[in-house]
């Protein structure tokens, strides 16, 4: 009888364990710099070791991101287009906003660079890139990188982006092997670049211009619109993200020596 109870118990255990254990697993739904560059299989590990929490990350575009978020398919999010957050959290799908970190893009093209584009100024390279029909790969996807080049016409009021211009529908890495593969022109954001391996005759060509910084921030799900959301577990990410240790986590994912994101989550809006 004795070992019918103890048998009982171990059960009950080992059931509250794997209960406690699906209660510590969290969906983030985040953008395909943040997986592609590499910096998740950094950041998370650590995270886990701090809070014990699992995270399970959805690696889609931004506008895809704040979508899933508005449907409660997440916990927490990891975006980078900060207008369109900010109408997120207007919208009340979200808490609130942490701004986490930054990088920038860059303008990627052939070595011969035969729209000469090259330069710091990113408004006149996709002017010239229009003038002569030169291939140009677009991630046509609504993420955040996507959102900021179509900005970046705009700014150039150039409707009409020229017989070379296609939008592949695709994450950041698949764009970068087609423009690699084809010769052509791409909006990247660094962290991706740096850690991609299939180069072929592509260098960047424009860098440095203000206009293409490019800030990251987290939310968590508002649960008045979804209360399945895990908000206390989401929560502890954002504070940990934000917090000096995870700052500093940040800061220490490097590829070759060079770092990929820059915390600033204190300075930035």
């Amino acid at each position: 009888m004795n070992a019918v109870k103890s048998l009982g118990a171990i059960a009950l255990l080992m059931i509250a364990t794997t209960a406690a254990q699906a209660q510590s697993t969290i969906v983030m739904a985040s953008t395909t710099s943040t997986e592609q560059s590499g910096l998740f299989s950094h950041l998370l590990p650590a995270f886990k070791q701090a809070s014990g929490i699992d995270i399970k990350v959805v690696a889609v575009g931004t506008g895809q991101a704040l979508d899933m978020g508005r449907r409660g398919d997440a916990d927490v999010l990891f975006v980078h287009d900060q207008a369109a957050e900010e109408k997120f959290i207007a919208e009340g799908y979200g808490i609130r906003r942490y701004p986490v970190m930054y990088n920038d893009f860059v303008l990627v093209g052939p070595a011969s660079d035969p729209a000469k584009v090259k330069g710091q100024d990113i408004v006149a390279a996709l002017k010239n890139v229009a003038a002569v029909n030169a291939d140009f790969v677009s991630r046509g996807d609504k993420s955040g990188t996507d959102a900021a080049e179509q900005r970046y016409w705009k700014q150039a009021g150039i409707d009409n982006k020229g017989t070379g211009y296609k939008a592949c529908g695709c994450g950041m890495g698949p764009a970068l092997n087609m423009a690699s593969s084809s010769g052509g022109y791409v909006l990247a954001d660094r962290g991706t670049w740096l850690s991609f391996k299939n180069r072929g005759d592509l260098t960047v060509l424009v860098e440095g211009d203000t206009k293409l910084f490019n800030q990251y921030g987290t939310m968590v799900v508002n649960p008045a619109k979804h209360p399945q959301t895990k908000v206390a577990d989401a929560k502890k990410f954002v504070d940990w993200v934000i917090s000096p240790a995870g700052q500093e986590t940040v800061a220490a994912y490097k590829i070759n020596g060079q770092q990929l994101f820059f915390p600033n989550a204190n300075t930035a809006k």
